[in-house]
């Protein structure tokens, strides 16, 4: 049986073009959840619907903000190893042997993230260095991306 050729890595710009389309579906998710946090603190605390001014506590913004975003990709990530924006630029990401990775992989993928942004996204640029073209946090996850053929017609 012949060897199967190793699937391509996706261009950076490909992968930047990714992120872009699903950050543009994730901004209204979290701005959806912070909404309804906030009414939600309202009501327990017991704010009057007509106040004038109303802040919910930065801290707890960001983390909502935060946990959207691991669970938005995480869920998709999970499912088949595609967020909408990776379906759309035929992106995939997978573990070592191929296959969409598991929950707990997602979520390590989603904190390595972090590692990645820290010293000026260096994470990031770390695929146009790296052989098989994987950032620092599918390195740390053991995860990677890949590129997917076109499809027939």
């Amino acid at each position: 049986m012949p060897e199967q050729e190793p699937i391509a890595p996706p261009s950076l710009l490909r992968r930047l073009a990714a992120l872009l389309y699903d950050t543009l579906l994730v901004i209204p998710l979290i701005g959806v959840t912070v909404a309804v946090a906030s009414a939600v603190e309202m009501w327990v605390l017991g704010i009057e619907e007509g106040v004038d001014y109303y802040q919910m506590n930065p801290h707890i913004v960001q983390l909502l903000s935060v946990c959207c975003v691991a669970i938005f990709f995480t869920l998709f990530w999970r499912k088949g190893g595609q967020t909408l924006g990776m379906q759309a630029w035929r992106i995939k990401l997978v573990d070592e042997q191929g296959q969409p990775p598991g929950t707990g992989r997602c979520l390590l993928r989603c904190a390595a993230t972090l590692v990645s942004l820290l010293p000026a996204g260096l994470g990031y640029w770390w695929c146009l260095f790296d052989k098989q073209g994987r950032y620092w946090h599918d390195t740390l996850s053991g995860t990677r991306l890949q590129l997917l053929p076109k499809a027939k017609k």
